[in-house]
């Protein structure tokens, strides 16, 4: 990290985490952050569900949720980008403050409630973009909808033409009875909904679902099999958790998704389990807790076809992202593997 990115994460610090935030986008956009531009070898090339990205190493959805930094993004390093979630109207999400840094944990707790201006405005902003890498969106649904499951549908037939793939999430903890909508009866009927629409859009985009990381066995066991009837193209594994243990720090108990460092192993298990239960026929998109070169080659290796990175972010800045793939690189080079493809699944024993 240069001093100047030092300098430059020490002054966000320094000030409320949420208008942090949107800080860091407006400096995205006036060109002010490190861009080491696509990031590929042939050995980081891979294909997910059809999608051709440069490296495995992609941004997770909620840092840029309204699609407003997409073309300096798609210049850091990563090989593929997810924004959003965005819900068929604009919505102010839940009350403030709802971002909290654990900074003794490098974690972060959310309660954001799919605040986005709607995806008309995000559209708008996903039809101008020149992008070098593949864009995706995570779609959500509004806190007071009457059908919720409809509202996927709706946003997915009105941005899915100007996507390269799109995610349902049904796993945010921060709209009440969300996550409702994982079981099994409820899902397969959303899942339905949302691939018929994306049956007469013109171009045949993947289409991904998010799943929490708080499931049981018998839970991502019903996931798997839904997965499988209705043909998603990938699971993300996974979203926030509401799991609080060994946490420290005056934010600990704060409610919303807890996200960062403490989530590495539990939804690296997760992402090992659901791997098992689909014999890695299904791609898998690691997500939680990656902050390290290591710990995108341990999902990897646990089941995950690509990781997606963010809250590490938070604490080590924008610079982090070419060297998780500069590190993956040569890990996978030690380790003999010719193409990322080859790694997938093959430590996932040590997460059963």
């Amino acid at each position: 990290m240069k001093l100047t990115e030092r300098l430059g994460l020490f002054a966000l610090h320094k000030m409320d985490p949420e208008a942090a935030h949107g800080l860091s986008i407006k400096a995205l956009n006036m060109g002010l952050a490190p861009l080491a531009g696509v990031k590929t070898s042939p050995r980081l090339q891979t294909n997910i569900a059809g999608l051709e990205i440069a490296n495995p190493v992609g941004l997770a959805a909620g840092y840029d949720k309204n699609a407003e930094a997409v073309n300096a993004l798609s210049r850091a390093g990563f090989g593929f980008l997810e924004v959003g979630a965005a819900t068929p109207r604009a919505q102010d999400g839940n009350p403030k403050p709802r971002l909290f840094r654990l900074t003794q944990d490098k974690a972060v707790i959310n309660r954001f409630g799919f605040n986005n201006q709607g995806m008309e405005l995000i559209a708008d902003r996903l039809i101008a973009r020149d992008a070098a890498v593949p864009v995706g969106l995570n779609l959500g649904a509004n806190k007071d909808s009457e059908d919720r499951a409809a509202d996927f549908a709706r946003v997915l037939s009105h941005c899915g033409p100007h996507l390269d793939f799109a995610t349902v999430n049904v796993s945010s903890p921060n709209t009440e009875k969300l996550r409702d909508l994982q079981g099994k009866a409820a899902l397969s009927a959303l899942l339905s909904g949302v691939m018929e629409v994306r049956e007469d859009l013109s171009r045949k985009i993947p289409v991904f679902l998010k799943i929490a990381p708080d499931l049981t066995v018998d839970e991502l066991t019903e996931i798997a099999e839904v997965a499988t009837e209705t043909g998603i193209d990938g699971i993300i594994t996974t979203n926030t958790t509401l799991d609080r243990d060994g946490l420290s720090g005056p934010h600990k108990g704060e409610k919303g998704g807890l996200s960062g460092a403490p989530l590495f192993e539990k939804s690296t298990r997760v992402l090992a389990q659901l791997s098992q239960l689909t014999d890695g026929n299904i791609p898998l998109i690691g997500v939680g807790g990656v902050g390290s070169a290591e710990q995108a080659y341990a999902k990897i290796r646990a089941g995950a076809s690509a990781v997606q990175i963010y809250s590490a972010m938070v604490y080590q800045g924008l610079s982090m992202i070419p060297d998780v793939v500069d590190g993956l690189e040569a890990l996978l080079e030690r380790d003999g593997f010719a193409n990322v493809k080859d790694a997938v699944g093959t430590g996932r024993g040590d997460w059963l």
